[in-house]
């Protein structure tokens, strides 16, 4: 199987196993979004959805989240762990949508990059997400994917990214990042991989 066979084989399977990829996340827009993605660091999507409708019922929206103190937001938000500078990012981040961006979640990579508590990947998913752009957020389920299934040599997240943005075509990015990390969850774990059950490593093993 050539690389673009296998790449073909990959997004087909994929499409089959999930037609349809909400936001793991939930949010009701893009600053909610956002906050919910810099919290995600270090901690998973199920924990981060108990946690936020705790926050966003006192703050979904800059102008409220800088009534809070960042003591406040901490408490909320610390069962995320790493809460002492996720909520000092989310105070900042937030006085600073207000005073540069008019109080609405810049669209550009650039200025998502600039604000803090934000990296490469937080900002992709939010352009991704909530604007429509063409991003892909790599996270540690695709990193290992891509590495298992030799789509990329995995020295780390950023060569990663160059790799399947060259293999993958630009319009599928925004969908298949999710269905990535979905049938990583579901078929293709860190420990405990079983390559019977693992519908495309199973494949692609085959000679």
């Amino acid at each position: 199987m050539t690389k673009k066979e296998k790449v073909q084989y990959i997004i087909q399977t994929l499409e089959e196993l999930y037609p349809e990829t909400p936001v793991p996340l939930n949010h009701h827009d893009a600053y909610t979004l956002l906050i919910a993605v810099l919290l995600s660091a270090q901690c998973t999507d199920e924990r981060v959805n108990k946690i936020t409708p705790f926050l966003f019922a006192k703050a979904d929206s800059p102008q409220q989240m800088i009534t809070l103190s960042v003591e406040q937001i901490r408490e909320i938000i610390k069962p995320c762990g790493l809460s002492p500078a996720k909520s000092k990012a989310i105070f900042e981040l937030s006085h600073l949508i207000l005073n540069h961006h008019n109080g609405e979640v810049p669209n550009s990579f650039e200025a998502l990059e600039l604000l803090p508590g934000v990296g490469h990947k937080t900002a992709s998913v939010v352009m991704s997400q909530a604007f429509g752009v063409p991003a892909f957020p790599v996270d540690t389920h695709i990193h290992r994917l891509a590495e298992r299934w030799k789509l990329s040599n995995g020295k780390n997240v950023t060569q990663t990214e160059k790799d399947l943005k060259r293999l993958i075509p630009k319009e599928l990015w925004n969908k298949i990042h999710l269905q990535i990390i979905f049938y990583g969850r579901e078929y293709c774990p860190a420990r405990g991989h079983q390559i019977d059950k693992c519908i495309i490593c199973n494949k692609l093993s085959q000679k």
